[in-house]
């Protein structure tokens, strides 16, 4: 079946998609709107599923974005996914056969869990979904020996959590240190410090040989006895449906400095499905896969879209300061900026071992700043880092 109008198709129904669709409103487009979701869920905010919710429970109320009303509703299409879709003939297919044709395109598909080789074998976990949250949570109870898979964020936000559940944690990974790729090796030492301190045991700088019925056995002979094994070894972008159609879709879908798909007007990419220049840093495309990132993306891109199709184009690129936050348990991080760029990293003010702000310099300009406590520091450090980009060139 082709739908002869779906007008504008935004592909994904999460937090990205459902403020671009909102934002194309905003910017005055009054034909249809169709938002495809591969959940069953209406749009949902996932920060929680690894920490509040799955600390505490709850169900799709708890975590439910704020839907806000607009004189030409939204058609959904949830439980579809995108499986091809044709930039040339402005047609996205989905998994039952039918097929929209489209007027504009928003790519926000998002990413999903990278998954170690099945060869592995034994049960194991992941956390991205609502339905994954809720079918964990009753899984960790006082006693229980979790052991976690990754060090990264979700990695240590699960640890941290499961921790505070009264359960048995030791977290895994090939990396050397917690958090090392994003934060550096100076900030990661003092994170693992913090959560060893609180309980959790680290073994780290080896992979994982298998997985069966009782726990996790690591490549260097190492056997964790295990209840509950949870996989967190980072993300993959969801780009097949967009293959074939001339784009890079290495590590997701390249956009340009207006974030249209390949350069394409009637396109865009938002949240972290995009990989695109950010104005304020270079012009090297990233994907950030962080919350106000893909809010920002979104009232963006919704304006070039429209801007494409009305005849009114945006005339100044994309530029944001990235901010994102983790708390794991007695952990509470937030950041602003792009960390993992800066080469050279130094204490800005306070003490490492307690409250702290770090900062991280590449050829001599900041380029992010990470706060451990100092939550009302923020404001300060984001206007110091907006203004040290804005007055040095980017190289």
């Amino acid at each position: 079946m082709v739908t002869d109008d779906a007008g504008i198709v935004v592909v994904g129904a999460g937090l990205a998609g459902l403020r671009t669709a909102e934002g194309l409103r905003r910017h005055g487009w009054e034909g249809p709107v169709t938002v495809v979701g591969d959940e069953t869920h209406m749009p949902y905010t996932r920060p929680p599923l690894s920490k509040k919710l799955l600390l505490e429970g709850g169900d799709h109320t708890a975590v439910e974005l704020r839907r806000r009303d607009t004189d030409h509703p939204l058609r959904w299409v949830l439980g579809r996914r995108a499986v091809a879709c044709d930039l040339d003939g402005r047609t996205v297919t989905l998994d039952d056969g039918s097929v929209l044709r489209y007027r504009g395109l928003v790519a926000a598909t998002g990413v999903r869990a990278r998954r170690l080789p099945a060869a592995l074998g034994g049960p194991r976990a992941v956390l991205r979904t609502l339905d994954d949250a809720q079918a964990l949570t009753g899984r960790l109870r006082p006693g229980t020996r979790v052991v976690v898979i990754g060090a990264g964020f979700i990695g240590c936000e699960v640890a941290g959590t499961a921790l505070s559940r009264g359960c048995a944690v030791s977290v895994a990974a090939i990396d050397e240190l917690p958090m090392a790729a994003p934060l550096g090796p100076l900030v990661g030492a003092e994170l693992r410090r913090r959560h060893a301190a609180a309980g959790v045991a680290f073994h780290l700088g080896t992979g994982v040989a298998s997985v069966d019925e009782d726990g996790v056995v690591l490549a260097d002979g190492t056997r964790l006895l295990a209840d509950v094994v949870v996989e967190a070894v980072g993300s993959q972008p969801a780009t097949e449906w967009l293959a074939g159609n001339g784009l890079d879709l290495d590590d997701g879908v390249v956009c340009d400095e207006f974030l249209r798909l390949g350069g394409r007007e009637g396109t865009v990419g938002v949240g972290d499905v995009a990989r695109f220049p950010n104005a304020l840093y270079d012009g090297t495309p990233r994907r950030i896969e962080h919350w106000q990132v893909a809010v920002d993306t979104s009232m963006y891109a919704a304006a070039v879209l429209v801007g494409d199709l009305t005849g009114r184009p945006v005339e100044k690129p994309f530029g944001t300061v990235p901010t994102f936050w983790s708390d794991q348990a007695s952990v509470s991080i937030r950041a602003l900026g792009q960390p993992a760029l800066g080469t050279d990293v130094e204490v800005l003010e306070g003490e490492l071992r307690g409250q702290a702000a770090i900062g991280y310099r590449r050829d001599g300009r900041l380029v992010g700043v990470l706060l451990l406590g100092l939550p009302k520091r923020m404001g300060f450090y984001l206007k110091r880092l907006t203004d040290d980009l804005a007055a040095v060139p980017a190289r």
